[in-house]
């Protein structure tokens, strides 16, 4: 039996140097759906900063020993490309609040997130930064880091282990994984604000609800009921 031999698909020659130019390109050049191309360029532009975080490194609370213990040799940090702590806002891209945040360091922690160039991202670590933890109800605490700026990340635990914070940043990893170019914020057109620093008075005043506060000044009634409805939302909690 003779074996049956593949059959060759015909070659095509060009008819003109018109069409021949074409197939040059065609071979040469991305010629595929532009979105495709987005994705390739996501993909390797996400691994690229996912495996680069550079952390601010700064503490507020006994959460930084925890965040220091992180960095040391026996967690390895350095796995995720994440253990040059930097000195300065402006080259860093994590903000670790590790620690309770007080009203009087609100607006040097607005201040710092200020400074980092997008794209940025911020880990409320512990119950402290979270929520207030166990000191929520004092005069002086805020009750959440995310009070003050966006977080992305939620740690719990007072304090949590290192193992936890290493989890908290490979959640981080994947979120930045689902991230594109088309809907980034830090590539859209125009001047992005920063957030208004707090004012800080016999209590924090935030700049973004000044109008709100004026009015609410300006009429005794509005203002007597304003405080009749926290008063009953502190009785219910």
């Amino acid at each position: 039996m003779s074996e049956e031999k593949p059959q060759t698909p015909p070659m095509t020659i060009a008819n003109s140097e018109q069409e021949w130019l074409d197939e040059q390109v065609r071979r040469t050049i991305w010629t595929g759906p532009w979105n495709k191309f987005i994705d390739l360029v996501d993909l390797i532009y996400n691994w690229g900063r996912r495996n680069s975080i550079w952390p601010l490194g700064f503490g507020l609370a006994c959460c930084a020993i925890e965040m220091i213990c992180t960095s040391a040799t026996r967690f390895d940090i350095a796995r995720f490309g994440m253990e040059l702590f930097r000195g300065t806002p402006r080259q860093a891209d994590l903000m670790l609040v590790s620690g309770t945040v007080t009203k009087k360091m609100a607006p040097a922690v607005v201040r710092l997130y200020n400074q980092m160039a997008e794209p940025k991202y911020v880990v409320a670590m512990g119950a402290c930064a979270s929520g207030g933890g166990p000191f929520k109800e004092g005069y002086n605490v805020v009750s959440g880091v995310d009070k003050l700026v966006p977080v992305d990340v939620y740690i719990p635990g007072c304090p949590p282990t290192p193992q936890a914070l290493l989890y908290g940043l490979m959640q981080l990893q994947k979120k930045i994984d689902k991230q594109s170019i088309r809907d980034a914020a830090w590539y859209r057109k125009g001047v992005s604000e920063g957030v208004p620093e707090p004012i800080l008075g016999p209590d924090l005043i935030d700049a973004r609800r000044l109008d709100e506060i004026t009015a609410l000044s300006a009429d005794p009634e509005k203002l007597a009921a304003r405080a009749v409805k926290l008063a009953t939302k502190g009785k219910k909690e």
